[in-house]
């Protein structure tokens, strides 16, 4: 692991797997613009939905993106919150790391990143967003007909979780969190598009306990009978049996 991004695995970031850094692509790694042929993609999600066999193809594919967005996330934002630090995110510079399923297990950075240009909060997280995001979205809704919302509002639980999380790492200033704040409280972009993060997730007040945590949008991953709804479901369904949230 670089030196650079070496102090960032502690605290509440401990149990994330820290990227390899490596000019070359490691020999079991996968550029990560093939995600973007449809092809590749069908047969990745065919893959991983083997092991979901009576699952909805769209919801195999929103679990599937939970896992790839956990990690691209919690990466992202770490070093640009903690080392305003712009990591090459872009699906045309990522390598992954796969199981034999397909779930994304890591990322192979070619360099340790950059030093942010704007620290205006859409502009800080471009590389993220524009580069990586927005066109995988594109692909996973244009492959399996699953509404654009549905993986947005998967991007949008795990980038406010991690923003949270970082409040109580030992490098964190007080407010560490405050740019993925302010993208996450605009209802619009700079060009004036709507914001796919606008508000992903929010917290209900309750009597004799912390407040619970529900996200904006379902992410149907209840269409998966062996696993139902995830912890933080939205929707009238969580009357349904309910396992430990996956990822």
């Amino acid at each position: 692991m670089n030196q650079a991004l070496s102090p960032l695995y502690i605290g509440p970031l401990a149990g994330l797997r820290p990227p390899k850094v490596s000019a070359t692509p490691t020999a079991d790694s996968y550029p990560t613009s093939e995600l973007l042929d449809p092809a590749y993609l069908d047969a990745l999600l065919a893959r991983f939905g083997a092991q979901y066999p009576q699952g909805d193809r769209r919801a195999v594919a929103s679990l599937w993106s939970k896992w790839h967005f956990s990690s691209l996330c919690g990466h992202g934002l770490v070093a640009n919150l903690l080392l305003e630090r712009d990591l090459p995110l872009g699906l045309d510079e990522l390598h992954l790391q796969q199981s034999p399923e397909g779930q994304t297990t890591g990322l192979v950075l070619r360099h340790a990143g950059r030093p942010l240009a704007d620290l205006e909060p859409h502009t800080r997280f471009a590389t993220l967003l524009d580069d990586h995001l927005t066109p995988l979205i594109e692909a996973l809704a244009a492959t399996t007909g699953a509404s654009p919302k549905v993986f947005w509002s998967n991007v949008g639980n795990y980038f406010e979780h991690f923003a949270g999380a970082l409040a109580s790492h030992p490098m964190a200033a007080p407010d560490v969190a405050e740019p993925a704040r302010a993208l996450m409280e605009s209802r619009t972009l700079p060009d004036g598009r709507r914001n796919p993060l606008y508000r992903p997730v929010r917290y209900i007040e309750r009597e004799a306990d912390s407040p619970r945590r529900v996200r904006r949008l379902c992410c149907i991953r209840y269409l998966i009978d062996e696993l139902g709804v995830c912890g933080n479901c939205p929707l009238a369904c969580r009357g349904r049996v309910r396992t430990a949230e996956t990822p």
